[in-house]
């Protein structure tokens, strides 16, 4: 219950400005979202590239209404990419991106798919030539299927596009079969965004059970798996199976939140494993975090004792 609550919060306009209008709210994001500036978010990635960890970057935005707004997100992405080959921290995917197809125009009436489309294409071109990759985010239920069709299509020039597939739907075990075939990137996480029962899983158990479901079959096909998760039972279920398929640490990867369990973001990389760490940064931050407090209560309790400590 909770989690549907924090769900329907993260797209309400009133419960927004209230909470972006709390001066306490600034400090408390800062633990999440690594600024609002190219500059900041770079200054995060150098830090993270230090320690061992592997990083993407999502400028923050989603839903987007007006094709400008889609084509200033679209130009902010470039210019990023150009920032980090320029700091060396684009170099063999050390610092790859995430777009979401809606920041970019997917929502867009009548054109948003070919406007997408466009956009996407325009950063994975300034993405190869920084060097690395990337990666487009799946987000709500009625985005598959398009988001799909334009990884399918781009992936003809941008083979190593990768994906996301997230294992509270009823159909990600068989999109993973799909998606599971040489030089496939498919990242695996739980989901954050509200379903009608018959399209999402109804329980956290059977969430949990399509995740290990969805990591068997990436783990044992022969693309890449980036395995999105801070919960220390898939880890370790992720870890003996990977084993299992006779899989390198240089074969898959995992992937975990800024601001979210860094000690073990730490502990996996000292082990050898590849760990990639999500970086946010931007001004529209208020989606994403409510989302992240929906995945685990432990970050709503932070957030709610950070709150009333600085009033």
């Amino acid at each position: 219950m909770l989690r549907q609550a924090l769900l329907a919060l993260s797209t309400s306009g009133p419960a927004r400005d209230a909470i972006m209008a709390t001066p306490a709210t600034r400090s408390v994001v800062a633990r999440f979202v690594a600024g609002e500036t190219i500059d900041e978010a770079l200054e995060v990635t150098a830090s993270l590239a230090a320690d061992g960890r592997l990083v993407t970057i999502d400028f923050l935005g989603e839903d987007t209404t007006d094709p400008a707004q889609a084509t200033a997100v679209t130009d902010e992405y470039v210019r990023l990419l150009g920032r980090l080959s320029e700091a060396g921290l684009a170099a063999r995917g050390r610092a790859e991106i995430s777009v979401k197809p809606t920041a970019v125009g997917l929502g867009l009436p009548g054109s948003g798919e070919k406007t997408a489309l466009e956009n996407i294409r325009r950063v994975a071109a300034a993405a190869r030539n920084a060097g690395t990759t990337v990666t487009v985010d799946m987000e709500d239920h009625t985005c598959v299927d398009a988001t799909l069709r334009l990884v399918g299509e781009l992936r003809a020039d941008f083979p190593d596009l990768g994906c996301v597939i997230q294992s509270y739907l009823r159909r990600s075990a068989d999109d993973c079969r799909a998606l599971a075939v040489a030089g496939s990137r498919v990242r695996l996480c739980k989901g954050a965004y509200q379903a009608p029962d018959g399209v999402a899983l109804a329980s956290k158990a059977e969430v949990d059970a399509s995740y290990a479901r969805c990591l068997r079959i990436l783990l044992d096909g022969p693309g890449y798996p980036m395995l999105a998760t801070h919960d220390p039972r898939l880890i370790k279920i992720a870890a003996a199976r990977a084993g299992l398929a006779g899989r390198d640490d240089g074969s898959f990867e995992y992937q975990m939140l800024y601001g979210i369990r860094p000690a073990e973001q730490a502990r996996l990389a000292a082990s050898g494993a590849q760990v990639r760490v999500y970086v946010p940064y931007g001004s529209d931050w208020y989606g994403y975090l409510v989302r992240r407090l929906a995945e685990r209560p432990a970050n709503l309790m932070f957030f709610l004792r950070a709150l009333s400590s600085r009033r």
